[in-house]
């Protein structure tokens, strides 16, 4: 290419010379077209920086749901009269059952006596009784702490054996505080996201000053004792036909700042299991599913690849993942954009009429799916191919499209399986609580500590899944885990769980 130093040598007289006049240009067009291309990576840089900048200014001072504004939506379509019955009935039975919970709540007696003085004639009686009248006010009762007291009576034969009452059941050897309040302190950091010097506060409220360091210590023996059935949970999930799997950022303390570990999830309804890892390394994964087979539902992150293999897993996409692109991309290309979401609400409208129907799951989903759902999924990739040569890799919409179309094989999975899901938004569910207790605790103190606070996390948010609480399984299990028969552990896992007589 000509240097600029050559085009000043050339001499204006010169170029008389058609040969040089020849040379002058050639030289000219070797120079212009690299600067052309300069620009045009320029421009498609610059508006790849805008994009960001826009993104940014929307999650500071913008909307940041997905969801349109009311006044952009479309009308709703007509609503189905079965569609509405159905709701009706959905909605009847939670009156019910909120119904029927109030009413199992204890309840007690506030007795208001008549004056013993009429205060319209003076008269002090005897006054003819009425019917009372009854009415109920729910009431909070602030929590309490209290100190149990053991005594163990004993008695001596006349043989001189020595009887004594039974030992009281403890969380460890030699446990200072009950399983009850072990559970407690459990449960308000994994469900609550609640920091232990908040909880320490909270007791102390309550008349009990506890030191946080003494509810961190409750916290990680509760962990030691439970961690078996941690284990068993993770082999269930290897054994499992269909798992979803997300991961997300959790920082552990360092020496001189914090670095950054991660909280991985794996879920098989009803197990919603949670592994810690200093990295996010795809060994986590390896570790966790080996060798298994059936169906993993996964973003497009590489550390998965290990796991779905042809002799493993199939791997599935993630719809929500795919339309997050495209939205991002809206302000730059909105009819195209529209487009799509347009597109990815019918198919979610195809589910919807699935769940209306019960048939979630079934054989009938899929054959509703293929009729309805098929043909949106083989219009969208022709005009993704066509739309792709439109726009710089770079840009908003050329990553949109390109992030489509590379993971399109996953992406059309739920085609062939009715019990694969449109996205993976039951895993970034169920990482929401890890974020919120990220923002509240910031931290965990080293790589133990996050392999302990994933033990109990899963133990928790199982329990959540399966319809039980959460605090009365684990003041149940912890009294119980050392003496159980490890070959009935299954017996002491959430979904399975029936409290001791």
């Amino acid at each position: 290419m000509a240097s600029r130093e050559d085009i000043e040598k050339l001499d204006v007289e010169v170029t008389a010379d058609p040969s040089s006049a020849r040379a002058l240009l050639l030289m000219l067009k070797a120079l212009v077209l690299p600067l052309m291309s300069l620009i045009d990576e320029l421009r498609a840089d610059l508006k790849a920086r805008e994009a960001e900048i826009a993104e940014l200014k929307t999650v500071v001072f913008g909307q940041r749901s997905e969801r349109k504004k009311r006044s952009e939506r479309l009308p709703r379509p007509p609503v189905d009269p079965t569609e509405t019955a159905a709701r009706q009935r959905a909605g009847q039975r939670k009156r019910q059952a909120n119904r029927r919970t109030k009413k199992e709540l204890p309840t007690e007696d506030e007795e208001h006596p008549v004056p013993e003085r009429c205060p319209s004639c003076g008269g002090q009686g005897p006054f003819s009784e009425l019917p009372p009248e009854v009415s109920f006010q729910d009431e909070y009762v602030p929590a309490r702490i209290i100190r149990r007291r053991h005594v163990r009576f004993k008695s001596v034969c006349g043989c001189g054996h020595i009887l004594s009452g039974s030992a009281p059941a403890r969380v460890g050897e030699c446990a200072q505080y009950g399983p009850r309040l072990h559970s407690h302190a459990v449960v308000s950091k994994c469900s609550d996201a609640m920091p232990l010097n908040r909880l320490a506060k909270r007791f102390a409220r309550a008349g009990v000053p506890m030191a946080r360091s003494t509810l961190t210590d409750l916290f990680h023996r509760v962990a030691d004792l439970v961690r078996p059935l941690h284990e068993r949970l993770l082999e269930l999930i290897a054994e499992a036909e269909h798992v979803n799997a997300d991961e997300t950022s959790q920082p552990v303390m360092d020496v001189d700042k914090c670095r950054r570990g991660f909280m991985w999830t794996f879920i098989a309804s009803p197990i919603v299991a949670y592994v810690f890892s200093p990295t996010r390394s795809g060994k986590t994964a390896e570790r966790v599913l080996g060798d298994s087979t059936g169906v993993l539902q996964v973003d497009g992150y590489t550390g998965y690849n290990h796991v779905t293999t042809p002799d493993k897993r199939v791997r599935a996409g993630c719809l929500a993942h795919t339309r997050r692109y495209f939205h991002k991309a809206r302000d730059a290309c909105p009819a195209e954009v529209e487009h799509v979401l347009e597109l990815v609400r019918e198919l979610y409208r195809v589910e919807y009429d699935a769940a209306t129907r019960g048939i979630t799951g079934t054989p009938e989903h899929l054959a509703l799916r293929r009729l309805k759902s098929k043909p949106l999924m083989d219009e969208w990739k022709p005009w993704l191919e066509e739309l792709k040569p439109q726009h710089a890799p770079k840009s908003p919409m050329g990553k949109a499209v390109r992030y489509a179309l590379n993971q399109w094989d996953t992406l059309v999975k739920f085609l062939d399986d009715p019990k694969i899901r449109l996205d993976n938004n039951v895993s970034e569910s169920a990482l929401r609580i890890v974020a919120l207790g990220r923002d509240n605790f910031r931290w965990v103190g080293h790589n133990q500590a996050g392999e302990n606070l994933a033990v109990l996390q899963t133990l928790v948010s199982t329990c959540t899944a399966s319809g039980v609480n959460p605090e009365d399984y684990l003041a149940d299990v912890l009294l119980r885990v050392d003496t159980h028969p490890a070959n009935r552990i299954d017996e002491l896992l959430p979904m399975n769980w029936t409290p001791a007589a």
